[in-house]
């Protein structure tokens, strides 16, 4: 019982004290929530976040490495998809924001990581499930919606893309990116 709420208090100061910027600090705390309980991922993502934002990218991506081992989730996943993005290992990087978004398809860090990788590696088309995916957990997502109709154009299916432009525009009329798209559809 007392290292459960160890662990507890450990993560949440360690959450407070990134949140707040101080790195140093929240690293103590993450590493102690660790220690004290190894069967959540939280301070590992926690820690691999730190290492990103001290630019840290290969101890990044073995926290994130360890945090899949713990519990497999998509923060992780997503997380390790960006490090491999940022190196150029596209293939990769498009493979682990697959695995991320099977874990859960709403995880905007690994769909759009996921889009941006299908188009660098030619082949948006793949991306076109995992956006509609996205639309079906949660409609009223705009850039979504918008993301998807620029899939659907590059392919060539204006009329789809044409009819998510204009349920944006039903909603926001006075969305410009979405008024630019559609003057370019038509």
């Amino acid at each position: 019982m007392t290292n459960n709420l160890d662990y507890e208090i450990n993560k949440e100061l360690g959450e407070c004290y990134l949140f707040m910027g101080e790195l140093d600090k929240a690293e103590q705390y993450y590493q102690k929530a660790a220690g004290s309980n190894g069967v959540h991922a939280d301070p590992y993502l926690g820690l691999a976040t730190i290492a990103v934002q001290k630019g840290e990218l290969k101890k990044a991506g073995t926290l994130y490495e360890k945090a899949t081992k713990v519990e497999p989730n998509d923060k992780a996943f997503a997380g390790l998809g960006l490090i491999e993005t940022e190196i150029g290992s596209h293939d990769r990087a498009y493979n682990l924001f697959e695995q991320a978004l099977k874990v859960n398809p709403g995880n905007l860090i690994a769909l759009y990581g996921l889009v941006q990788t299908a188009y660098v590696l030619n082949k948006t088309e793949t991306a076109i499930e995992y956006l509609e995916n996205a639309l079906e957990i949660d409609s009223s997502q705009v850039d979504v919606r918008f993301s998807l109709a620029g899939c659907l154009q590059s392919l060539g299916r204006t009329e789809d893309a044409r009819n998510h432009i204009e349920a944006i525009l039903e909603n926001e009329p006075d969305n410009e990116p979405a008024k630019e798209l559609l003057s370019e559809l038509s």
